[in-house]
């Protein structure tokens, strides 16, 4: 099976969101790499947690704003605001999904897609 090559667009954009995890102290940031598993709906997932429901709602809003700001980029789509335990932004090529503590640990979205090379990153 070949490799299926990567858009610099995603590249940056997966950048840009980091950025906006960061900029609100999002804990155990993973960028999961799915580009090869053929089942995949995105090329990438990124994940993060905070310990709060206004914390997670911080993120989720930080990470639209940073890619607003640096790429005049909009999500699909936005779920879970209302309730801010799991926040879930479509930006198509990635999918970034903003957990309260325990429901990432509830979910296991890495162990799930187990498959997929995980880089790790430092919150700021």
């Amino acid at each position: 099976m070949s490799e299926k090559k990567k858009n610099p667009n995603t590249e940056l954009l997966a950048q840009l969101i980091i950025k906006g995890i960061q900029e609100k102290k999002g804990d155990d940031i993973v960028k999961l790499d799915l580009s090869n598993i053929h089942e995949s709906l995105a090329d990438y997932f990124i994940i993060c947690h905070a310990n709060s429901s206004t914390q997670v709602k911080a993120i989720a809003d930080s990470v639209e704003e940073f890619v607003w700001k640096n790429n005049q980029e909009l999500p699909l789509r936005k779920e879970g605001i209302t309730h801010g335990e799991w926040i879930l932004i479509d930006y198509a090529d990635i999918v970034v999904h903003v957990f309260k503590t325990e429901k990432r640990a509830f979910y296991a979205l890495e162990e799930l897609w187990g498959d997929a090379e995980a880089q790790y990153y430092q919150s700021a």
